[in-house]
């Protein structure tokens, strides 16, 4: 059975035909031979349901969603209600800054030595939504620059907050190399067709010694092991790559990046997600499972996770030579 053919089986509203699709090889290696892991569909309320399939490379091991749809496509997978693209109506909190700041800089001298001092650091946030972080940072004094592919999360950031942002993805043209120290990419990496060509453009823009911290899903976690479809961090098909912690390592290293240690980050929230998700789709889940549904059972669990290097989330920093 063909991949549209199944589509069209589910008795699904949206036709493939109105779907651009195309088949990809590894983003990573460019390797052709891969072999299925998981099928899901999109889950998005009032989404088609339109089902897709997340593949192994047989070379390097990254997984990806193949075939996926194609860029010009992808837009209409992101409703106007998307979450990272909806502005928060709190305004920050003072929060002192090395607290603030989730990678480290206080604890790695190395880091100190090569970035500005507080206050000249220039940072772009890529795949910035809505610009909470943005404007968390901005509030700390720092110079702050945006870039998301979708175009009214950006107008509204500009409107906001007053700063520099941009339409686009990496490489942008309207932005010099060597022009920043720090580039953050909150979730966003996963959601590109070309990771490693966004993280060459990184590299291209950040300063020698410069900072690119990135966060990523853990599809090799526990959660992952315990729901499988159902987990909360497949989001098909808007996340396309499905990040492990040696997968993502050599990603950033065959981008030019020094990495350091890939840290795991608890995510209870992502836990009670994925078990409310898998009650709702899995009829008949077993109890304890519905037992992560509560703050008590999955603060539990995602330490464990966390301890055992199966978190659902990884936090990777990396330097530029």
């Amino acid at each position: 059975m063909t991949y549209f053919a199944r589509a069209t089986s589910l008795g699904l509203e949206t036709t493939p035909a109105e779907v651009a699709w195309e088949e990809c090889v590894c983003p990573l290696c460019g390797s052709p031979k891969y072999a299925p892991l998981v099928e899901a569909p999109d889950r998005t309320p009032g989404s088609s349901g339109l089902w897709f399939m997340v593949v192994q490379c047989q070379s390097c091991s990254l997984c990806y969603t193949n075939p996926r749809p194609s860029k010009d496509g992808m837009a209409q997978f992101y409703r106007n209600e998307y979450p990272p693209h909806q502005p928060c109506a709190k305004k920050p909190k003072a929060i002192r800054w090395w607290r603030r700041l989730p990678f480290w800089l206080h604890g790695a001298e190395h880091y100190r030595k090569a970035l500005p001092p507080l206050g000249q650091l220039r940072l772009l946030d890529f795949g910035c939504g809505a610009g909470a972080f943005l404007a968390r940072m901005l509030s700390q004094g720092w110079r702050v620059t945006g870039i998301d592919a979708n175009e009214t999360a950006v107008d509204n950031v500009r409107e906001r907050l007053g700063v520099n942002a941009f339409v686009g993805s990496l490489p942008h043209p309207l932005l010099d190399d060597g022009s920043f120290d720090v580039v953050t990419m909150w979730q966003a990496l996963e959601h590109t067709h070309e990771p490693l060509r966004v993280l060459r453009g990184a590299w291209k823009l950040l300063a020698p010694g410069g900072l690119l911290i990135v966060t990523v899903p853990n599809i090799d976690s526990l959660a992952f092991r315990l729901f499988g479809s159902v987990w909360n961090g497949l989001d098909l098909p808007r996340h396309l790559v499905h990040f492990a912690p040696g997968t993502l390592r050599l990603m950033l290293h065959s981008a030019g990046f020094r990495p350091s240690r890939v840290r795991m980050v608890r995510r209870g929230g992502w836990l009670r997600a994925s078990a409310r998700l898998a009650q709702r789709c899995l009829p008949g889940m077993h109890g304890w499972r519905r037992w992560l549904q509560g703050k008590v059972f999955s603060s539990i669990a995602s330490w464990y996770a966390a301890c055992t290097r199966q978190a659902d989330c990884l936090l990777a920093t990396a330097t530029k030579p």
